[in-house]
């Protein structure tokens, strides 16, 4: 595995006081570097289930290498 990126979208809780710790247990789990894994989060502006606070949602992207 090349990386991954994960998206959390929720209004609370806050992410960034827990994004480290994420990003090394993500790390951890693919056995990637640190610096492959990234960790953000957004809102929806009050929209939604993830807008109530009823949830959370994420969306995560991996680039892979096939072989050839």
């Amino acid at each position: 595995m090349r990386g991954i990126d994960v998206t959390l979208i929720c209004e609370r809780p806050k992410i960034t006081p827990h994004r480290e710790a994420m990003r090394a247990r993500i790390g951890e789990i693919l056995d990637i570097e640190l610096g492959r894994v990234s960790v953000k989060a957004t809102t929806t502006e009050g929209l939604g289930f993830t807008g109530r606070r009823e949830g959370i949602a994420a969306q995560a992207v991996a680039t892979i290498r096939l072989p050839l």
